[in-house]
Order: C-alpha cells, then sequence, then structure tokens
C-alpha cells in the first residue's frame, strides 16, 4: 500500500505542466493569448481532479472491503 501512495505522488508530481486540452480547445486557447491559455489549461485540470478523485475514494474503498473479508 506504501508503494501505491509514492506512485500517486510521483505521478501527481510529473502532471503539473500537462496539456488538458482537446483540438478545438486548443484553438480557442491560441486566439485567447499566453496568459488566458495557460488559465484554461489549468481550469480543464481541475475539472478533471474531482472526478478522478472520487474513483480513486471508491476503488479504495472497494479494495479495503474486499481485503478484509478474505
Amino acid at each position: 500500500m506504501k508503494k501505491i501512495g509514492q506512485i500517486a505522488v510521483v505521478l501527481l508530481a510529473l502532471s503539473i505542466n500537462t496539456m488538458a486540452q482537446c483540438s478545438l480547445c486548443t484553438k480557442t486557447a491560441q486566439q485567447l493569448g499566453e496568459g488566458p491559455a495557460k488559465g484554461l489549461n489549468a481550469g480543464i485540470l481541475m475539472l478533471a481532479v474531482t472526478p478522478l478523485i472520487i474513483i480513486a475514494f471508491l476503488g479504495f474503498r472497494y479494495y479495503r472491503n474486499n481485503r478484509q473479508q478474505a
């Protein structure tokens, strides 16, 4: 379990500069300029984090409940 946490921290640290734009959003961001484009990208990443946290939490609960029964 400790290794999973370490892997999660490393992946989170590496994803800071991740580009999270589809082709349509990229074209829109190019028209906005550098500053707003970075803000748009940050907003997309923030919106993506919430469902991922929920899925991770549910997966952890499922894993913990099934591990205790075995």
